[in-house]
């Protein structure tokens, strides 16, 4: 009888000492591997500079202007994948303000189209990536057509 129990047991110890010993991969391993897989998105946002690259496929597709984070709120810096889309979304928390072409990553951040052209290239947000709405729509469908499994969000500074 404890035979069994401990036979049964083997696995779920050498599942949780390898777990714990093996390190997930890292950005660059992940990215690396983007020539392979057709679809596979990869979106760069670089804080300092105020700009977006757009890469799929392992092929740069476009370079734009954003605007993220202004002085005293932050935009957070990590890889993420999307978790949801809103293409007519509207802020729950800033009076209902527009955010069209929504794909949000981080809780409630989003990469979103702007009414605040003007002033893409330049901190200005809340803590989203605010893009021109045609930027915005285009990428939009970029990644929904894609699939969130397909697409990777990297914030840097």
């Amino acid at each position: 009888m404890l035979r069994k129990r401990l036979s049964m047991l083997a696995p779920i110890l050498a599942a949780t000492i390898f777990s714990t010993t093996t390190a997930p991969a890292s950005a660059e391993e992940v990215f690396s591997s983007s020539n392979r897989a057709k679809q596979r998105i990869v979106v760069r946002v670089d804080v300092s500079e105020q700009r977006m690259t757009v890469i799929q496929g392992g092929q740069r597709l476009y370079d734009w202007d954003v605007s993220t984070a202004r002085v005293g709120k932050y935009t957070p810096r990590g890889t993420f994948q999307p978790q949801f889309f809103s293409p007519n979304h509207r802020s729950s928390k800033y009076g209902g303000a527009p955010m069209p072409w929504s794909v949000f990553y981080d809780g409630d951040y989003a990469i979103h189209g702007t009414d605040a052209i003007s002033r893409l290239g330049a901190p200005a947000s809340a803590g989203c990536v605010r893009l021109h709405p045609d930027n915005a729509k285009l990428l939009y469908a970029m990644i929904f057509e894609a699939g969130k499994a397909e697409t990777f969000i990297v914030v840097q500074d």
